[in-house]
C-alpha cells in the first residue's frame, strides 16, 4: 500500500522539540512487511529491533546506508502548505519504484553506520545469500538552525542533489537507508529522559545552542577591530620627530618674523646722505 509523502515525512510536531532526535528513513524496491503503525518517536532500539525484522530475508543484494549529519524532519518534511526541501528524496518516495518505505520522524539516540551494516551482514548471512553490496555514502554536515536558514538550505539543496544521482545509480534492486549519524561526544548531546517534564528538555537545548554559538564565535579568527586600534600609527619614533619638526618650525617662524620686521630706509644707500658723506661733513 502506497502512502503519501507528508504521512511519511510528516512525522510529530511534539517530537520535534527534542534536540538529540533525527529523522530515518528507509526506501526499498522490495516488499517488506512494514508496520501498519509506526510510531514517530522511537529509541535507536526499538528502530533496530523494527530493521532486523524487516531485513531479516535480505530482501535486496544493494545496501546504502546515506549518513546527513544534523539531518532534522523539518528537513525531509511535506505538506499541502511546505514545500520539501529535499525534492529528490520526496520524489523517490511518492514514485512507484520503491515498493516499501519505512520512516521514523524522531529517533533517539545515534543511529550508527557501523551497527546498520553489522545488522545487514548478519542477516544476509543467516539467510544464505552471498554478494550483497553494502555501501556507505557521507553527505555534508548541515549547518545549524540558528548558523542561517540560506546556508542551511544550500547544502540541503547539495545533498538531495547526491541522493538523487545515487538513487539512479543503484538499479532495480536495492534497500536505501537514510539517518543522521550523530556522534554525541562530539557536539556534547545525551539521550533525554522520556518522563522529565518538557521545561528541563528546552532548557537543556538552549544551553546547548548557546555553547555551539561561543565555540562558533571562539574558533572565528577574523579580526573585527577598528583601523586605529589594529595598527599603531603613532609609534614614540614618529611622535618624537613631529615634535621635534614643530620646535624647528616654531624658531624659523619667530626667525623669519624677526627679518620681516627690520625696516630701513632708501637712504641708508644714498651716498650723500650715507655714514661716509656724514664724516667727510664732520
Amino acid at each position: 500500500m502506497r502512502v503519501s509523502i507528508a504521512s511519511v515525512l510528516l512525522g510529530s510536531t511534539a517530537a520535534f522539540a527534542f534536540s538529540d532526535t533525527s529523522p530515518f528513513v528507509l526506501l526499498s524496491t522490495a516488499k517488506l512487511q512494514t508496520p501498519v503503525s509506526t510510531p514517530q518517536l522511537q529509541s535507536t532500539t526499538s528502530l533496530s529491533t523494527t530493521l532486523k525484522s524487516l531485513l531479516s530475508t535480505c530482501p535486496t543484494t544493494r545496501y546504502a546506508l546515506v549518513t546527513s549529519p544534523n539531518l532534522h524532519a523539518a528537513d525531509i518534511r511535506a505538506s499541502a502548505a511546505t514545500e520539501c526541501r529535499m525534492p529528490n528524496l520526496c520524489r523517490a518516495v511518492a514514485a512507484s519504484s520503491p515498493e516499501s518505505v519505512y520512516s521514523v520522524a524522531e529517533v533517539v539516540g545515534r543511529v550508527r553506520s557501523t551497527s546498520l551494516r553489522e545488522l545487514i551482514n548478519t542477516a544476509c548471512a543467516g539467510a544464505g545469500k552471498n554478494g550483497v553490496e553494502v555501501t556507505e555514502v557521507r553527505l555534508r554536515h548541515l549547518p545549524g538552525l540558528e548558523e542561517g536558514e540560506k546556508g542551511r538550505r544550500g547544502v540541503l539543496a547539495d545533498n538531495d542533489y547526491d541522493i538523487g544521482r545515487l538513487l539512479d545509480t543503484l538499479g532495480d534492486d536495492y534497500t536505501v537507508l537514510l539517518f543522521s549519524d550523530l556522534d554525541q561526544s562530539n557536539f556534547g548531546i545525551r539521550e533525554p529522559n522520556l518522563g522529565e517534564p518538557v521545561q528541563a528538555d528546552l532548557k537543556r537545548r538552549t544551553e546547548q545552542q548557546q555553547r555551539a554559538y561561543v565555540g562558533r564565535r571562539a574558533g572565528n579568527e577574523t579580526d573585527t577591530r577598528g583601523l586605529f586600534e589594529k595598527y599603531q600609527f603613532f609609534t614614540p619614533g614618529i611622535f618624537m620627530g613631529l615634535i621635534a619638526a614643530l620646535i624647528l618650525m616654531s624658531i624659523l617662524y619667530v626667525g623669519l618674523q624677526g627679518l620681516s620686521s627690520l625696516e630701513v630706509s632708501y637712504g641708508a644707500f644714498d651716498k650723500e646722505m650715507g655714514p661716509a658723506a656724514q664724516k667727510k661733513q664732520l
